[in-house]
């Protein structure tokens, strides 16, 4: 199971919104790793979707549900999704404030989700699985 050293445990930040990323796709791991470096205040905690803890304190989110999105829990519980995540990240991270006004354009929330899940359903294409448990044999078809 990907666990970087680098990367903030949400055992180690209670208080931080948690991001649910696949720890087992090269793509992903490479967006947290900037994620976290864009968190220059520790806003941000980070679990691979594959850590038994997720199941355990987000019951809500099926394995399914995890496969498909980046998922951020906020502070308040409150659960974002994808590109929502990511438009929920650019207002909490002062770097990303310069892209904030594009990602919200008035009537662009559609256009934002249909790309994230194009460029999600074909992240292991982009930059390759990583399987340190073997367990990709149960990924989802991308």
């Amino acid at each position: 199971m990907f666990k970087s050293p680098d990367l903030a445990d949400p055992d180690s930040r209670p208080d931080a919104d948690v991001v649910i990323f696949d720890g087992q796709c090269n793509f992903c791991r490479g967006g947290v790793e900037r994620l976290n470096w864009l968190d220059r205040r520790n806003r941000l905690a980070f679990i691979s979707l594959h850590d038994e803890r997720v199941a355990e304190r987000y019951p809500d989110l099926s394995h399914d549900d995890l496969m498909q999105e980046m998922f951020v829990v906020d502070g308040e519980g409150n659960r974002h999704g994808g590109s929502d995540a990511v438009r929920y990240l650019s207002r909490q991270l002062a770097l990303l404030w310069p892209i904030m006004p594009v990602l919200h354009l008035p009537g662009s929330a559609g256009l934002w989700r249909w790309m994230y899940k194009q460029v999600a359903k074909r992240r292991y294409r982009l930059a390759g699985k990583n399987c340190d448990s073997g367990g990709c044999k149960i990924h989802l078809n991308s």
